[in-house]
């Protein structure tokens, strides 16, 4: 719903305020009533951005990605599976940031945790047709922006995915042009958040590789290490012992679809990462 861990923890925190404050023992169903109040204080946060309420939302920075190593194990590993099957990528996100609040709340409780619309409306003071409508506004433009990964199996998804990120990763470090056009659509969108305010976005195939090659080539020491982010395909840079980039990927038949770079210094200071990703193996 927020894109942001902190605003996600701040969320959480605020519905606990309100539950210790009531009679827990009065509420008939506890989980529509936490879905109501989860959703209302999302929905004030989210209209507390300064921005027009029925105005679309302009991107201005990447959701916060979430880095889990993929599992030893593969996808036989539980957490790894659970991953796979529930993500919301970081493409996606992206796109849910240019729905209004409203939109965006709608969308996001009906299409991803089966919310009635009747319990929507009323967290928005509206009916469910008006919901409804809601939910069908993002849901045309979340589709328009081909965001999202088609369905498989966990393990073909799993395995898909993987060899695009290595195929990816070797051909940048090889200054392979053709090989990285291979694993790219031509119509890819890059998206680069370098903590400006404002994020970079870089259209086809050829371009992208180039940005690619480029990095690859000015940054001596800069490796890259396969990680699931949000639950999807993508990656880990490292430069220098140091944290340089997040990267998510959106694959669809066997390329590379969107490509969302964190370079944010400050936000990736943030992160807590493995101390694996830095070691001599990367």
């Amino acid at each position: 719903m927020l894109g942001s861990t902190t605003e996600a923890d701040d969320a959480l925190q605020e519905a606990w305020v309100r539950l210790s404050r009531s009679n827990a023992s009065e509420i008939d169903n506890l989980k529509a009533w936490l879905v109501t109040v989860v959703g209302r204080v999302a929905l004030n946060m989210l209209r507390s951005r300064k921005r027009r309420r029925e105005e679309p939302l302009e991107a201005h920075l990447l959701p916060d990605p979430i880095v889990v190593e993929r599992a030893e194990g593969g996808i036989d590993d539980p957490e790894h599976e659970a991953l796979l099957s529930d993500s919301v990528g970081l493409a996606l996100l992206v796109v849910l940031e240019t729905l209004t609040p409203a939109e965006r709340l709608a969308y996001v409780l009906h299409d991803m945790f089966s919310v009635p619309f009747e319990e929507i409306g009323a967290i928005l003071n509206r009916s469910p047709e008006a919901a409804r409508q809601l939910a069908s506004r993002g849901r045309r433009r979340i589709r328009s922006a081909h965001t999202t990964t088609p369905h498989y199996s966990a393990e073909a998804a799993a395995h898909q995915q993987e060899e695009v990120v290595e195929a990816f990763l070797a051909a940048a470090r090889d200054g392979d042009f053709d090989a990285l056009l291979a694993v790219l659509d031509p119509e890819i969108v890059e998206r680069v958040d370098t903590g400006s305010g404002t994020i970079l976005e870089v259209r086809g195939a050829h371009n992208v590789a180039r940005r690619a090659m480029a990095a690859a080539s000015q940054r001596d020491g800069l490796v890259g290490r396969p990680a699931l982010i949000n639950g999807a395909a993508g990656w880990v840079s490292v430069l220098d012992g140091e944290l340089y980039a997040i990267c998510a990927l959106t694959v669809q038949g066997g390329r590379i679809t969107t490509m969302d770079i964190l370079l944010d210094p400050a936000r990736l200071a943030g992160l807590d990462l493995s101390a694996d990703y830095f070691d001599s193996r990367l």
